[in-house]
């Protein structure tokens, strides 16, 4: 029978291509099942102490529609010169923008505004002794307050610990961070309202009656309360992260707006409060220009009125100094003329002090980046809708600047916008006043033509006519501006909310963290994850061979044996002896019969090896000998580990200076069989030691001398066992190796690498022996399990039905079956 169809009945011939055992790897880990156990129960207690100690947080939702501004309103017309350009390219746009409109509503300076008035930088909630403490809005018996400007310079907050007794005393300490060191401050009150100062800040405490007597009859003892205090901008930014505003659709300007908050009250609170605000802001906004366009009409109001009183004054005192009653007719007729061109004059008149009030306003530095009045009176259409226009750009970039810094993109093209319709606006002023200037001199003129017709009138009508021409003007340029203001007043009444809540905030009926379910499945989980990835980093990390799997994982070399770790004997290292049948004895007898079926029926020379020192090929080559000594086979041990020999300890041999290395080194001299020691364990066993070792091993044991010697023990003895060197480590084995029949490769589990072992891949491959087996020596047998999760005692052992005591498991079982096979005999 050949090596490989020997080799394939003890071991897969290909252990890589071994096929997946979901069976095995079932039981494999089911060995360790406390160790699941305890992991599951530990995570799941560990998700349990999670979950009392988490707040429960809801989402509360609301639907606002924003509202936008008809663009035709806004633009005016189409932009000229460099504007329309600007336009053009993209360069900003002057239409009310929904993504601007949400990033108003989600800025961090708004949403101050909120907690501030809210007074949610204050946060109360009810101390328990094991699990989250209860989020009290609006329901704390003790009310907790600081000035927002104080709270604002906080560093970390400050954490207050209250304690209110039956007998309405208070005690107080807290917790907080100066110059980033840490500090405690306990204080006791016996009343209340108190003031609490501290190094931060002073902290005020007072009572609500009503809810503490509703406390009271629902509870007993102490009222513990903790309170956290942190800065209104840090808050903020914290309902800054847990606020999302989003469009419901691309086609709509709704915004679904969500928060996440411990309390469902406080969320819904903060979304109307969020609403409020940002409608208050739009209106500010949008009631600007109307604003200064007041401020504008009542100082011209007031100018006006003092210079009518005067002009009627004058006319009065000129009335009654000149006695005037009536004019002549031709004069009647003249002024009838003339009136009309009077009252052209009159309105071009006004219209000119309109616009030079105007270009006053206009050109004052101070007034560089207001909104210009509007509404005033002005007739000429083009110059309105520019101002209207330029009006609107500033508007713009001030809600700009709100989301946005000077340098953005955005603001320096709105910028050049402004500049060039600012621009625009004072050409148009200067035009429009050029045109009436140039109207009132033709107007002037056409006046002074019938102002000839009444030449002959008496000195003091002209001079009458002319305080009641400045009367008159002065008393239409008063109805006109209090006209204005009243328009103004209505447009400042009349201006609508930007924002409007179209679905009332609304919270979910489950909270939405923690999520209990799937933090329990997380707990379960992991809890058999640990143990399964414990198990299998150790088996990873683990490098040297502890069984026949890591054997069969490096090589397909076939397994001889699994020897059992064993207590070495106090003379020697034989532990097997004739006619019993300990654990021992029976896996040799085990290796010896894979042994024999291995070699064929010319094959006398086994040679022992390993891959470093310690791996114990020296225990195993004794006690096969005797094994197959006690076989009734004639079998010769020879130690050829020349170098540091140790079968002498092996045998317990008193004779060590004499050996093979004698003949070796001097066959003509020396005659082999006087190095021979007989063997007092069995008839059948000799030992040929390795006697003292030479300066030149290798190049000994290379001689054909070493062949001649084979020779000689293979016509004597049945069986040649050769103890040689560890070949991984030397090359004498190597060398040896062409004398041998075949090669026992020991590894010792816990000792051997798994590296180094691969080394017995190398000598399958390059052929270096006629047939090669292994031995895995040294498995503890109290760490071992089978597939089921049995030791092998129980597994192998054969019962006290065959009269037999022993097994592979050689524990509790084994030795009771013993004792009861020794009482029946």
């Amino acid at each position: 029978m050949t090596e490989q169809t020997t080799s394939h009945n003890l071991t897969p011939e290909n252990p890589e291509e071994k096929p997946f055992n979901l069976y095995e790897l079932i039981f494999k880990y089911l060995a360790y099942w406390p160790w699941f156990v305890t992991s599951v129960i530990a995570c799941v207690v560990l998700a349990f102490v999670y979950l009392r100690y988490q707040a429960p947080v809801y989402n509360v939702t609301a639907s606002v529609l924003i509202k936008e501004e008809d663009s035709r309103n806004r633009s005016m017309g189409a932009a000229s010169g460099a504007l329309e350009a600007l336009q053009s390219m993209g360069g900003f746009s002057m239409s009310n923008n929904f993504d601007n409109e949400v990033e108003i509503l989600k800025s961090r300076t708004l949403i101050k505004k909120v907690v501030t008035h809210l007074g949610l930088y204050i946060s109360t909630g009810e101390k328990r002794f094991f699990g989250y403490n209860i989020p009290l809005y609006k329901t704390s018996p003790l009310e907790i307050y600081m000035s927002p400007e104080e709270a604002d310079n906080l560093e970390s907050g400050i954490k207050l610990h209250l304690t209110y007794t039956p007998d309405n005393k208070l005690k107080a300490k807290a917790e907080y961070t100066l110059n980033e060191e840490e500090g405690k401050i306990e204080k006791s009150f016996d009343k209340l309202p108190a003031v609490f100062p501290t190094p931060v800040g002073v902290i005020s405490v007072t009572v609500k009656d009503s809810l503490l007597t509703e406390w009271r009859k629902e509870n007993n003892g102490d009222l513990q309360l903790v309170a956290s205090i942190n800065s209104p901008t840090i808050v903020a930014k914290s309902y800054g992260e847990n606020l999302s505003v989003d469009a419901t659709s691309k086609t709509t300007t709704i915004a679904q707006m969500a928060v996440k908050n411990t309390s469902r009250q406080r969320a819904i609170d903060f979304i109307n409060c969020l609403v409020a605000f940002y409608n208050q802001d739009a209106n500010d906004e949008k009631n600007e220009v109307a604003m200064k366009s007041a401020e504008f009409i009542e100082d011209r109001i007031q100018i006006i009125n003092q210079e009518l009183g005067t002009t009627e004054t004058q006319l009065a005192d000129f009335k009654q100094k000149s006695g005037l009653t009536d004019l002549t007719s031709d004069a009647q007729l003249a002024l009838q003329e003339n009136s009309k061109y009077e009252q052209m004059r009159i309105e071009n008149q006004t219209q000119i002090r309109l616009v030079e009030f105007l270009r006053e306003y206009i050109n004052n530095p101070a007034n560089a980046h207001e909104v210009i009045p509007a509404n005033v009176g002005l007739k000429d259409q083009e110059l309105t809708q520019l101002i209207d226009k330029y009006n609107t750009l500033l508007i713009e970039r001030k809600r700009l600047l709100l989301t946005s810094s000077e340098t953005n993109p955005a603001v320096v093209n709105m910028n050049t916008g402004i500049e060039a319709t600012r621009h625009n606006v004072q050409t148009t002023v200067a035009s429009v006043l050029k045109g009436l200037q140039i109207t009132k001199a033709d107007l002037e003129r056409q006046a002074r033509k019938y102002e000839g017709r009444i030449s002959s009138a008496p000195q003091q009508e002209k001079e009458f006519l002319s305080i009641a021409r400045q009367q008159e003007i002065k008393a239409q340029l008063y109805i006109m501006l209090l006209q204005k203001r009243e328009e103004n007043a209505i447009t400042l009444a009349a201006t609508a909310t930007n924002g409007r809540i179209i679905e009332e905030a609304l919270p979910d009926k489950d909270p939405v963290s923690p999520k209990k379910k799937i933090i329990a499945l997380a707990a379960l989980i992991l809890g058999l994850a640990i143990p399964v990835g414990f198990v299998y980093l150790r088996d990873l990390l683990k490098y040297k061979i502890e069984n026949r799997e890591d054997v069969e994982r490096i090589t397909n070399v076939g397994i001889l044996a699994e020897l059992p770790k064993c207590a070495t004997p106090e003379k020697g290292a034989i532990v097997i002896h004739e006619n019993k049948n300990d654990i021992m004895e029976e896996t040799f007898r085990g290796l010896r019969t894979n042994l024999l079926f291995m070699l064929g029926k010319d094959d006398k020379v086994v040679l022992f090896s390993s891959t470093q020192p310690g791996e114990g090929k020296s225990f195993v080559a004794g006690n096969t000998a005797v094994s197959l000594a006690f076989l009734g086979k004639k079998v010769i041990v020879v130690g050829m580990d020349i170098r540091k020999p140790g079968l002498n300890k092996v045998f317990n041999l008193s004779r060590r200076a004499e050996g093979i290395t004698n003949y070796l080194s001097d066959p003509d001299n020396v005659n082999l069989f006087d190095m021979i020691q007989h063997s007092d364990i069995s008839l059948n066993l000799d030992i040929l030691p390795g006697g003292p070792v030479p300066p030149n091993p290798t190049e000994l044991v290379a001689r054909d001398v070493l062949v001649h010697a084979i020779d000689q023990l293979k016509s004597r003895y049945d069986y040649v066992i050769l103890d040689t060197a560890p070949i991984g480590m030397v090359t004498d084995t190597a060398i040896i190796g062409r004398v041998a029949d075949m090669c026992v490769y020991v590894c010792r589990a816990d000792v051997t690498p798994k590296a180094g072992y691969e080394y017995i891949n190398v000598l399958k491959n390059e052929h270096k022996f006629p047939k090669l087996a292994t031995v895995i020596n040294g498995i503890d047998m109290s760490k071992r399990k089978n597939s089921y999760g049995y030791g092998y005692g129980k597994k192998y052992g054969y019962g006290k039905g065959y009269g037999y005591g022993y097994g592979y498991g050689y524990g509790f079982e084994a030795k009771k079956g013993q004792q009861k096979s020794k009482r029946k005999n």
